[in-house]
């Protein structure tokens, strides 16, 4: 079992996405125009067992991957915005993700605080102009119990068989949804945030609103 649990963590991935599908909001030249910083939240991730699954890990292990999973994303994108900042030119300043999770946690602000949160009071206490959060719906990881275990121990999953995955803006000042940007991919995902995070990008990119390109 721990040679197939550690062989799971080199799957190749195989992503094969559906086409976006984007909203707008009809604030949004306004809103963005004023933006200058931009605070990106933890992942709001959920995971979806199969029935026989769910009888090996418990809620609190579930919930426990699930916020692992969620931090791993938000560093993830971070680190793809600083990356490729010159070549997009953004308009924009992404905080640095550190300095959001820390002023997070002195408010008493939990990470399943967050998806009831308003964003107003968010970007206030962060000091942004902008609230960036992904939204993530893993489906049904690998049967034989591999993809949990590697759960467990690593804080990463393996396969899936498919991802819904969201980017959503929301304008600090009014709280309201100015730009939403949903994927689904199907197939592996592979083992780590970095593969959803690329997949996410490399198409959100062609469209993200904050480059100048």
């Amino acid at each position: 079992m721990k040679n197939y649990i550690l062989s799971s963590l080199v799957i190749l991935t195989v992503m094969v996405g559906c086409g976006p599908k984007i909203y707008t909001s009809s604030e949004f030249d306004t809103a963005l125009a004023k933006h200058k910083t931009v605070a990106i939240l933890p992942a709001d991730v959920s995971t979806r067992l199969r029935p026989n699954e769910s009888k090996k890990v418990t809620a609190e292990q579930l919930a426990s991957m699930n916020e692992k999973t969620g931090f791993a994303i938000q560093d993830k994108m971070y680190s793809w915005f600083l990356r490729r900042s010159e070549k997009f030119e953004y308009t924009v300043t992404f905080q640095d993700v550190t300095k959001t999770n820390a002023t997070l946690k002195k408010a008493g602000i939990s990470y399943d605080d967050l998806a009831s949160k308003d964003r107003t009071e968010l970007a206030a206490l962060l000091g942004v102009d902008a609230i960036l959060q992904n939204r993530t719906s893993l489906d049904k990881p690998m049967s034989d119990g591999a993809a949990v275990a590697v759960g467990v121990i690593f804080g990463v999953w393996g396969n899936t068989n498919s991802a819904q995955t969201t980017i959503n803006i929301h304008d600090g000042r009014s709280g309201d949804l100015l730009w939403k940007y949903d994927y689904q991919a199907s197939g592996s995902i592979g083992s780590s945030a970095d593969n959803l995070v690329n997949a996410l990008m490399r198409n959100a990119s062609k469209k993200f609103p904050y480059s100048a390109k």
